[in-house]
C-alpha cells in the first residue's frame, strides 16, 4: 500500500517536504566572501602606503608629459586630459568600497576581539574575588594559629615563672 503512494505522483500543489529542492540556478556569478574580503585588505593596505602615491604620482607625470611634449601624431589624451581623469575617477570608484569593505572587515574583527577581551577580564575581576576571599580567609584562619613569636613569648614567660618560682617543680605545685 504505501509503494503505491510512493509511485503515485504528487499533486501539483502539494509541496514534499521530506525530499530537497534542487538547487536554484542564479544569473550573478558565484564568489568566496572570504577571499574577495581578503583581497580588498590587500588592495586597501596598498592604497594607503607610500609606495602607491609615488606610483600613481610618476603615472600621471609620465602621462602629461607624453601628451604635452610628444608630437601631435602619439598624443593619446589631448589637453582637459578627459581620459586620465576618467582613469583616476574609476581608480578611485573602485578604491572606496574596497576601502570600505576592509574596514568593516577590520571592524568585525575588532568587535570580535573586544568581545573576547571583555570575557577574559570578567574572568580576571572573578578570580580575583575568589583569590581576595581566599587571602582574607586565610588571615582570619591564621589569627588562630600559634605563631613562633607567639610560642616563644608563652615558653619565656613560663620560664620566668619558673626562675622566680619558690624552686618547686611545675608539678608539684596543685593551686
Amino acid at each position: 500500500m504505501a509503494a503505491e503512494r510512493e509511485d503515485r505522483p504528487s499533486h501539483a500543489g502539494r509541496v514534499r517536504l521530506d525530499v530537497p529542492r534542487a538547487p536554484r540556478r542564479s544569473l550573478l556569478p558565484e564568489y568566496d566572501p572570504d577571499a574577495f574580503g581578503r583581497l580588498s585588505e590587500k588592495i586597501a593596505r596598498f592604497l594607503g602606503t607610500g609606495r602607491f602615491i609615488v606610483w600613481m604620482t610618476v603615472i600621471v607625470i609620465v602621462w602629461i608629459a607624453w601628451n604635452v611634449l610628444l608630437p601631435a601624431g602619439l598624443r593619446f589624451d589631448e589637453y582637459p586630459f578627459i581620459f586620465l581623469t576618467l582613469a583616476l575617477s574609476l581608480q578611485a570608484s573602485y578604491a572606496a568600497p574596497l576601502i570600505l569593505l576592509a574596514q568593516n572587515r577590520q571592524d568585525d574583527r575588532d568587535r570580535v576581539n573586544l568581545e573576547q577581551d571583555r570575557k577574559q577580564n570578567e574572568r580576571s575581576i572573578a578570580d580575583t574575588e575568589y583569590l581576595s576571599r581566599e587571602v582574607a580567609s586565610l588571615r582570619m584562619g591564621l589569627g588562630e594559629v600559634a605563631t613562633r613569636d607567639w610560642i616563644r613569648s608563652e615558653l619565656q614567660d613560663l620560664l620566668r615563672e619558673l626562675q622566680q618560682g619558690d624552686g618547686q617543680h611545675p608539678s608539684d605545685r596543685s593551686g
